[in-house]
C-alpha cells in the first residue's frame, strides 16, 4: 500500500478498495442510465488503469449488472448495501470509480458534464463546467 494511495468502499464496510493516482478523468455524466443506476441527476466517476486499483476486501460479495441493450453500460454494486461499486469496463481497459465511493476527496477535480443534452430538466447547472452532449471526441 502506498503512502498516496486513496481508499474507498461501500455503504456497509464490506466492500473495501485502493487505488493509486493519477486518475485519468472524472466526469459528471447526466445520460439515463446513469441517472437511473445513481437515482441522482448525474454520476460523478472517475478512471483509472486497472493495474492502478486493487480490491482489500469483499470482493465475493460484488454482484454485476449488464444492461443487456447497452454495449457497455453496467454496474457492479455491494450484495449486502446495495451502494455502487468501482467496475471494470466491458473491453477491460478501465475502471470506473464512483466518486461517492471515495473515503477522501481525489487530487482531481470534474472536468466535464458528459450527456449534457439528455440531462434532467431539475438537474445541476454547469458549473462553468465544458458541456457535451455526448462523449467528447477526444475520449
Amino acid at each position: 500500500m502506498d503512502e498516496s494511495s486513496i481508499h474507498g468502499g461501500c455503504l456497509c464496510g464490506t466492500i473495501t478498495f485502493e487505488v493509486d493516482p493519477p486518475f485519468q478523468k472524472m466526469a459528471h455524466c447526466h445520460c439515463s442510465r446513469c441517472r437511473k443506476s445513481t437515482g441522482t441527476g448525474h454520476a460523478t466517476n472517475l478512471t483509472i488503469d486497472p493495474s492502478q486499483f486493487r480490491w482489500l476486501s469483499g470482493e465475493e460479495d460484488i454482484t454485476r449488472y449488464d444492461l443487456p441493450t447497452a454495449q457497455s453500460f453496467g454496474k457492479w454494486f455491494c450484495r449486502h448495501c446495495g451502494c455502487p461499486i468501482p467496475r471494470l469496463t466491458r473491453n477491460g481497459r478501465f475502471m470506473v470509480i464512483p466518486g461517492g465511493s471515495l473515503d477522501t476527496a481525489p487530487p482531481i477535480t470534474p472536468t466535464d458534464h458528459i450527456f449534457w443534452a439528455s440531462r434532467a430538466s431539475w438537474g445541476c447547472t454547469s458549473g462553468g463546467l465544458p458541456t457535451h452532449a455526448e462523449y467528447p471526441e477526444s475520449w
